[in-house]
């Protein structure tokens, strides 16, 4: 991402506030009267990876979708799937069929009305191997999905139908309880197939995006800003009471502050060095969100091809030490990877009941270490650097790190930062020896957290392959009986973080503050804001 000075930032914000006021002073005849224009202000942090719904699979560009596009389900103010495009659907005996019926009223922001063809060529091109989507496991529920997915099989093995143009059928390969919480992710929106075949590339520019959400994607400065207006051809436009939100991109959490100081922004993180303050005086909001922040061993490089090696450096790390000196967020410490908040058939904590299976232990860190260096014939431990994306909270913690395994393994650890879209690429592509991660659930369901790691995923990106793992997921996946399901998970989590691929740092929370004149605004846990209710006084 290219750098933005704060002094071409401040221009670009007061030539958008201008532009925000001339369309004001134009004035909106409404049954009242002329009203004000009702413009959300906030950041987006970075510029979004793809507004193409199977590659925008981050936290920098699905927070955008989920409010450009909807799915057949959607959250609601409770984070429970809802009718969307879909009005109703209709279940066999066995769980395994769905059939959705579309709203007549469901239009595409040009006016294209939104059909179950649509669906289908957006499923299978999320599945498509040449889409090389990092969502695609999300769709091996779908029957022949994972086996034309891995070029096994084809787009027609698919079990994916257009009954009629409002009418779409989905066989699963198992009856699957979350399912309909599976599909409110921006990885199953539709996609307006005539649109696209026309012009491969229509989410790239904002005057050729057409989306079917609550709003539609109006500016687009790349690096810079973008913004979108109230979808009128949307079905339910009607509760949007928002003209226009404009997202900055900002990736310094002190410049966000100062312009949410200065009335720019109306949402801002909480910088570390100003939290105790903030808090103190009662500013700070604090929402649950599941995810985990956590870090990558590649085991595909020296020294971290070595499991004992992998353990020492997770072991050394003091997770609460980050939590209350580093971040300062009111973060809870991660010692296994799915977050609180998940219930199990006992409506026990998943993370409760799973318990602390990598915890800070520096005497032991130590030996495994020597184990692991014997192990290897190392005399001196091969060098390692650490690589995290360019961002000031990353930067803290991963200083913070460094200083732990230099105090606690004696090892001297080398820092490195990219950009945000360049660290992804060379991540995925197993170029990066240890580096920072996260991940925000895509679905309200443990096993997501989980099956990242299976082998070959593309969401797994440690180069990290175990048999018994894979064979856990798959069959936690395939159980219905849900004591049995989470039993199996319990297992795939302890042996994920014993062969320690990964090591978590914390959970993620929604710690913000936000302009007393904005409401509505719902964060969902699973990582990104819905702004169809949210207003502005």
């Amino acid at each position: 991402m290219k750098k933005i000075t704060i002094g071409f930032l401040a221009m670009m914000i007061i030539l958008s506030l201008a532009a925000c006021t001339a369309n004001s002073d134009a004035g909106k005849e409404k049954a009242a009267g002329e009203t004000k224009e009702k413009v959300l202000n906030l950041n987006n942090g970075q510029e979004p990876s793809s507004f193409d719904p199977p590659i925008g699979f981050d936290s920098v560009s699905w927070t955008a979708l989920n409010n450009l596009m909807e799915g057949l389900t959607r959250l609601d103010n409770n984070h429970e799937p809802q009718a969307a495009i879909a009005e109703k659907w209709d279940v066999s005996e066995d769980g395994k069929v769905y059939t959705f019926h579309l709203r007549d009223n469901a239009n595409w922001s040009n006016g294209d009305p939104v059909t179950a063809g649509d669906f289908v060529f957006a499923w299978k091109r999320l599945l498509n191997p040449d889409t090389k989507s990092p969502a695609a496991f999300l769709g091996y529920f779908i029957e022949g999905g994972e086996a034309y997915a891995n070029g096994e099989g084809s787009a027609e093995d698919v079990k994916l139908k257009a009954v009629n143009e409002k009418t779409l059928e989905v066989t699963l390969t198992n009856p699957q309880a979350y399912f309909l919480n599976v599909i409110t992710n921006p990885a199953f929106f539709p996609i307006n197939e005539k649109v696209a075949t026309e012009n491969p590339e229509w989410f790239s520019e904002a005057d050729s995006f057409v989306g079917n959400g609550p709003f539609k994607l109006t500016k687009w400065e790349h690096d810079s800003y973008f913004e979108m207006e109230k979808n009128e051809k949307y079905w339910d436009a009607d509760t949007v009471k928002l003209d226009k939100i404009h997202w900055a991109m900002v990736d310094d959490s002190n410049t966000e502050y100062q312009m949410f100081q200065n009335g720019e922004l109306d949402v801002s993180d909480v910088p570390a060095e100003l939290s105790e303050q903030l808090f103190s005086e009662g500013k700070v909001k604090v929402e649950d969100q599941a995810g985990t922040y956590f870090y990558r061993f590649n085991v595909t490089k020296e020294p971290f091809t070595n499991k004992n090696i992998r353990k020492a450096f997770a072991l050394a790390v003091d997770q609460q030490q980050i939590v209350d000196y580093v971040t300062k967020n009111q973060e809870k410490p991660a010692y296994g990877f799915v977050s609180y908040g998940y219930l199990d058939n006992d409506e026990k904590d998943f993370r409760e009941t799973s318990g602390d299976l990598i915890k800070t232990d520096v005497e032991a860190a130590k030996k495994l270490l020597e184990q692991g260096m014997k192990e290897e014939g190392y005399t001196t431990l091969p060098e390692v650097t650490l690589t995290y994306s360019t961002s000031d909270t990353h930067k803290a913690i991963a200083e913070a790190l460094q200083a732990m395994f230099k105090d606690n393994l004696g090892v001297d650890v080398k820092l490195a930062n990219m950009e945000a879209s360049v660290f992804t690429q060379e991540q995925t592509a197993l170029k990066l020896q240890l580096s920072r991660s996260s991940f925000l659930a895509d679905y309200g369901d443990p096993i997501n957290f989980l099956e990242n790691f299976q082998s070959g995923l593309a969401m797994n990106r440690t180069g990290w392959s175990n048999a018994e793992y894979d064979q856990l997921i798959k069959d936690a996946k395939n159980e219905s009986d849900e004591a049995k399901r989470f039993e199996l998970m319990y297992k795939a989590e302890k042996l994920l973080l014993d062969e320690a691929p990964i090591f978590p740092i914390h959970f993620y929370n929604y710690v913000y503050l936000q302009n007393d004149s904005v409401t509505g605004i719902v964060r969902h846990p699973v990582g990104y804001l819905e702004l169809k209710w949210a207003d502005k006084k």
